[in-house]
């Protein structure tokens, strides 16, 4: 423990550059995945074609591998803002088709005679999406948004072994100093990402709960 309390500047300068990561790549990823979504059920096939491709692809590569092309690759194509918005590029477009898949579900579960009782009065397909279809979707998938959140949380790790001082490199930068105490240190880093995990899930629990009630 002496090796934790002697530490615990690292382990929160760690902390803040995950919750830096979970914050900014996050609201990326929503950003990214509604308008994703949004293409997913345009009436332009180019357009959901696109998306649908983006989603297929995006989502069955590995972060990893995502993370590697966004270190090494882009870096070589000129484009290097720093290993920390680097990350936050590749946590953004990972994390993106997971967000549109949730919202589509959501937007596939408002019945369809609002979509054509919106087209009724006069509304384009943006305007009916926007005011009409999306807020009722939003209502139903903040739950599994948030579960989505929980899951960029735990992923944020990977960023550690690409020149990412996160939270999980702290931790292995504090074994490297104190190797005695490998499991107080790992019980430590565990702590810090249940923080942001059980806060989480306690929100989407409020909410799922609330979202019942207002059904």
């Amino acid at each position: 423990m002496d090796a934790v309390i002697e530490n615990l500047p690292v382990f929160l300068e760690g902390f803040k550059n995950t919750l830096g990561l979970l914050i900014l790549s996050g609201l990326g990823a929503l950003v990214l995945g509604v308008l994703v979504a949004a293409l997913r059920i345009s009436p332009i096939g180019s357009f959901r074609a696109f998306a649908t491709v983006y989603t297929e692809l995006v989502r069955n590569t590995p972060l990893t591998l995502v993370l590697f092309f966004c270190a090494y690759i882009l870096p070589y194509l000129q484009f290097s803002p720093g290993y920390f918005y680097l990350a936050l590029i590749g946590l953004t477009v990972y994390t993106s088709p997971f967000v549109a898949e949730a919202l589509r579900s959501g937007i596939n579960g408002v019945p369809v005679g609002q979509a054509e009782a919106a087209r009724s009065v006069g509304l384009t397909f943006g305007q009916s999406l926007s005011y009409v279809i999306m807020p009722q979707a939003v209502r139903m998938v903040i739950p599994p948004l948030i579960n989505v959140f929980i899951a960029l949380t735990k992923n944020t790790s990977v960023a550690g072994a690409f020149f990412v001082f996160e939270l999980f490199g702290a931790g292995r930068q504090v074994v490297n100093d104190r190797g005695d105490a490998v499991i107080a240190i790992l019980l430590a880093v565990a702590f810090f990402y249940l923080i942001v995990t059980i806060t989480l899930g306690q929100i989407a629990g409020r909410v799922e709960k609330k979202v019942a009630v207002l059904r």
